[in-house]
């Protein structure tokens, strides 16, 4: 059964735009949308079969984009750290506008 990776649909926010229109717009329909393969081909006029090879070569695309440039990981990464930085200002009863400062950056890295 062809079962769905939900971190594809993360990495879709990255990379989308490298995606050919086609591509992006099928990827969409099935991770951001939830739409079956045969509701996709319904829409699109194709084969369940082609839907399916799009969005396999798209998912394979979206992760060659991940190994090579890490974006989402360092990403990821960042808003954990920022995450730990602020729980550990609370912890060390740091002063207020510090901490203030410290929960801007969590939200702006979250964005």
């Amino acid at each position: 059964m062809f079962e769905k990776n939900l971190t594809l649909g993360y990495l879709l926010d990255f990379y989308g735009e490298l995606l050919p229109e086609r591509k992006r717009s099928v990827v969409d329909m099935y991770y951001n949308e939830d739409l079956s393969l045969g509701e996709i081909a319904e829409q699109i006029g194709i084969s369940r079969q082609g839907v399916r090879d799009i969005v396999k070569k798209s998912e394979e695309e979206l992760l060659f984009y991940e190994e090579k440039l890490k974006l989402a990981s360092k990403l990821q990464a960042a808003e954990k750290k920022a995450e730990e930085l602020s729980e550990l200002a609370k912890l060390a009863n740091v002063p207020e506008d510090i901490q203030s400062k410290i929960n801007e950056l969590s939200l702006l890295i979250s964005q």
